[in-house]
């Protein structure tokens, strides 16, 4: 398996309208998150928007973003019909990834790199999907602190069977040196393409999606 192709996807998280999803599908996003977390500053109710969710257009993955969620609520999200792939973006551990993998779901986890002792753990949760994170105290990503480009360089290589997703502090104007650095499989954004949390900038993401390019 390779886990760095010569392209690399983009994945634009925390939308909360159809209307921004609808031009980070046109300025060529190859995912978009919902962020199904309540303490998120990004927060979807899967439930109430579904509908718009469920008609985008096909060709993108919409990835619902959880956080420590019951098994039974993970399990509710990943067979609902707008949903393609659940992240698992708390502290959701080995045994929890491996009871969730036994239904054949493909799914993302999300690892926080704190330090290099965090590395070894990566290919330890059932899935080859991972998304390398900052480590912030206290929140679950969307800080808009930049993740260790050498961390996760190190990660990647050490680990080159799996996929890694690249998040963390990115934004239009350095995510082509975090690309070169790390040579992910894909890079994530939330706050970098902001105006304010959960509402998208156009320009923000064109410009982030051709820098990536």
């Amino acid at each position: 398996m390779n886990g760095n192709p010569a392209r690399v996807r983009v994945k634009i998280c925390g939308l909360t309208s159809r209307e921004n999803a609808l031009e980070a599908i046109s300025l060529g996003a190859d995912a978009l998150g919902f962020n199904l977390y309540p303490g998120s500053k990004r927060y979807l109710s899967l439930d109430r928007e579904s509908e718009w969710i469920r008609t985008l257009p096909p060709f993108v993955t919409r990835v619902a973003v959880l956080v420590n969620p019951s098994l039974e609520e993970a399990l509710r999200v990943a067979a609902h019909p707008a949903i393609d792939i659940v992240q698992f973006h708390g502290d959701e551990d080995e045994a929890y990834c491996a009871k969730f993998a036994e239904i054949g779901r493909p799914f993302i986890k999300a690892l926080r790199l704190r330090d290099a002792a965090s590395i070894p753990s990566a290919a330890r949760f059932s899935t080859a999907n991972l998304l390398l994170d900052a480590s912030a105290p206290g929140a679950f990503g969307g800080t808009g602190n930049l993740i260790d480009l050498d961390l996760a360089a190190e990660c990647v290589r050490r680990h080159p069977s799996l996929r890694f997703t690249l998040a963390g502090g990115l934004n239009p104007e350095n995510v082509a040196n975090a690309v070169r650095a790390v040579k992910p499989y894909a890079v994530d954004v939330a706050s970098g393409v902001e105006s304010a949390p959960g509402i998208k900038d156009a320009g923000k993401m064109k410009a982030f999606i051709g820098a990536v390019k």
